[in-house]
């Protein structure tokens, strides 16, 4: 009798202590959440952490962004995937992280589909090619075109910032080299804001800036867009034109998109996953979240779970091929 009692107990201890048990009463959350971003603060992703992080409060209490830095997101990213899978550490994972760098890196620390249980994407942002004014006026350009043709009279004498080895940037760029023939220099930064600090500083020629990143310097005058990456138009700057526009046949298929969402640690309990999505989903559609991402050139794009997952998938074919055409790789 007693054994059966002390087993009996135990079990009951056990279950209530699981993640399962938690996510399924009203626990969850009982302590403040973690929301990991993998880059420094400044960049589009931090400023979308910490809108959604403020927009959640009342339905999941107390978020936590936290910022870790370090080798094209790698750092942040491999940190959760190894965090409990209890619904308390999160990471916005983005088209580096979860598409460009398992192509790009040899070794890449996590899996990017078998360790994460994707929750909500929550933007899709183009890059855009952008130069100082000062810059474009020193050397004469003033379109695509012409800026291709400076790089044939000039070869490997421009150079260009990024936010890092992998990031969106850095497709864009070696993408440009591979499909229109010409050399420049990549210089990676870790980070956005320190890239673009360095472009308008002079110390790089040019970048193909998050548009997120680079909207407000847009639109005060300090940087001059010529182009978006995406395969359309970006509604907030309906009259920039894309690169596939501008470019010709050379760069017919130019589309290099940036877009980042919220992911678990795999095996988190699907009450868990659901709470956030249901939680963040919420946050997104406000017109507040609407009118953060809007300066930022973004547009909010909420999906279920089934959804992000499958898209990871397609981002993660799609730039298989980039990555390999572009010739990048590092060691």
């Amino acid at each position: 009798m007693r054994r059966r009692l002390f087993l009996a107990i135990t079990a009951a201890v056990g279950l209530a202590a699981s993640p399962l048990a938690l996510a399924q009463g009203a626990a969850y959350p009982s302590k403040p959440i973690r929301l990991i971003v993998p880059y420094p603060p400044g960049g589009p992703l931090d400023l979308a952490a910490r809108a959604l992080a403020e927009l959640v409060k009342d339905s999941l209490g107390t978020v936590i962004v936290e910022n870790r830095a370090g080798a094209g997101g790698n750092v942040g990213v491999d940190y959760v995937a190894k965090q409990p899978a209890d619904g308390y550490t999160l990471v916005i994972g983005a088209v580096a992280t979860h598409a460009i760098n398992p192509w790009l890196f040899a070794k890449l620390p996590y899996d990017p589909i078998k360790d994460f249980a994707p929750i909500t994407l929550i933007a899709q942002v183009p890059n855009v090619l952008v130069m100082t004014p000062e810059t474009a006026a020193r050397l004469g350009i003033d379109s695509v075109p012409s800026l291709i043709a400076y790089m044939r009279r000039h070869p490997g004498k421009l150079s260009y910032a990024s936010g890092g080895n992998g990031s969106g940037g850095h497709m864009a760029g070696e993408l440009l080299k591979s499909m229109a023939k010409v050399s420049m220099v990549h210089i990676p930064y870790p980070g956005a804001a320190p890239a673009q600090l360095s472009l308008l500083s002079g110390q790089t020629e040019l970048m193909f800036d998050n548009l997120a990143s680079a909207a407000a310097n847009i639109r005060a005058g300090k940087l001059r867009a010529f182009a978006v990456t995406s395969s359309t138009r970006a509604p907030s700057f309906a009259d920039l034109p894309t690169m596939a526009e501008v470019g010709g046949k050379e760069l017919a298929g130019f589309d290099v998109t940036t877009w980042f969402g919220v992911m678990a640690p795999a095996g988190t309990p699907q009450p868990v996953i659901a709470r956030l999505n249901e939680a963040m989903r919420k946050a997104l559609a406000t017109s507040e979240m609407r009118e953060r991402l809007s300066r930022m050139g973004a547009e909010p794009a909420p999906t279920s779970p089934g959804e992000f997952a499958a898209f990871i998938r397609a981002e993660l074919a799609k730039y298989e091929k980039v990555v390999k055409f572009s010739g990048a790789r590092v060691d």
